[in-house]
């Protein structure tokens, strides 16, 4: 009971004392660091911006041609069907054709599947561009908190 005791007023303790300890920059001193930081991450806010713009100009291409390979590999399976149709009832010469027209729908199938792979890279490249720059964002929110806070510490002649 008594360890019980012990480890919730432990417990207790940290929690109150967290909040205390976890802005980085406190002091007016410590302002040369902030804006440096600030700084650093605005620069890396801009970059995210980019690259997820580009990301994202990129993926209607990326689906154009996700379609337009599904569309091919659609029409060269129907051309083998047909072709291996012709062959049951013919020659040789069918029968080689239809090997011929399975083996290109085989390959347009592979192309459609690594078109729309690549879609899918590109949609989860854009989620995580859109992750870490809500990351940098809330993470310039706090260093806005922090300059608030060490700018409330000095005298109203300094602002």
């Amino acid at each position: 009971m008594k360890l019980l005791n012990y480890v919730l007023c432990f417990g207790a303790l940290l929690l109150f004392s967290i909040p205390a300890f976890a802005q980085k920059y406190k002091s007016p001193a410590d302002t040369v660091k902030l804006n440096e930081e600030y700084v650093k991450v605005s620069n890396q806010i801009a970059d995210l911006n980019s690259q997820l713009t580009i990301a994202q100009n990129n993926l209607p291409g990326f689906q154009s041609k996700a379609n337009t390979a599904g569309q091919d590999a659609q029409t060269a399976v129907s051309t083998s069907a047909s072709d291996a149709s012709k062959a049951t009832g013919g020659n040789i010469k069918d029968a080689k054709t239809a090997e011929n027209s399975s083996d290109k729908a085989y390959d347009k199938a592979k192309d459609a599947r690594s078109a729309n792979n690549k879609v899918g890279k590109q949609d989860e490249k854009i989620k995580d561009l859109k992750s870490d720059l809500t990351k940098k964002q809330d993470r310039l929110k706090e260093l806005d908190v922090m300059r608030a806070a060490i700018y409330a510490q000095l005298p109203a002649n300094l602002h």
